[in-house]
């Protein structure tokens, strides 16, 4: 019994690795291989290269020192305004704060001339037109009740001497009194 049993079990093992709907599925693939158009457009031409001809190779070079120290006296000799600091001038006491440092607390008349009190830390100066102030070689050019004008010289970015105007503005106390 259990040898026919072995043997039924080997022939339904045998009978699954048979050929069965191999040969159909083939032939269905054959047949739609042979129908299918495979459209594959041409590559184009690759295009020519054409080399560059570097003729700059002989010319000054833009990074050289000496171009730079050249165009630079150009500069100066063209953009000369006249405008310069007294370098040979004692300097005051208010030119050693930066402007903006220093604060305006108001103003008071005396004999007929226009004082402006600068605060500067903790200290009271009083100041008139013509007095130098900040460390950009400031001249104060005008006092009223609520600003003084002060005219700076400073150099811009190619090393020419400009004015440049500033205001100190009055600040206001902020105290409370009772």
């Amino acid at each position: 019994m259990r040898t026919l049993i072995a043997g039924i079990m080997a022939a339904l093992l045998l009978a699954g690795c048979g050929d069965s709907d191999v040969q159909e599925v083939r032939a269905w693939m054959k047949q739609v291989d042979s129908q299918a158009k495979v459209a594959v457009p041409p590559l184009a031409e690759p295009k020519t290269f054409i080399p560059f001809a570097y003729a700059q190779a002989d010319a000054i070079d833009p990074f050289n020192p000496n171009k730079l120290l050249a165009e630079l006296a150009k500069a100066s000799a063209r953009g000369n305004n006249g405008i310069k600091p007294d370098l040979e001038r004692r300097k005051e006491l208010l030119e050693s704060f930066p402007l903006d440092t220093v604060k305006m607390v108001g103003t008071m008349e005396k004999k007929g001339v226009v004082y402006g009190l600068l605060q500067v830390d903790r200290n009271l100066h009083h100041v008139v037109v013509g007095q130098h102030v900040g460390q950009n070689f400031g001249l104060i050019t005008a006092i009223n009740d609520t600003s003084v004008s002060v005219k700076e010289i400073v150099q811009d970015a190619g090393g020419d001497w400009v004015e440049r105007m500033s205001k100190l503005e009055l600040q206001e106390s902020k105290e409370i009194t009772k």
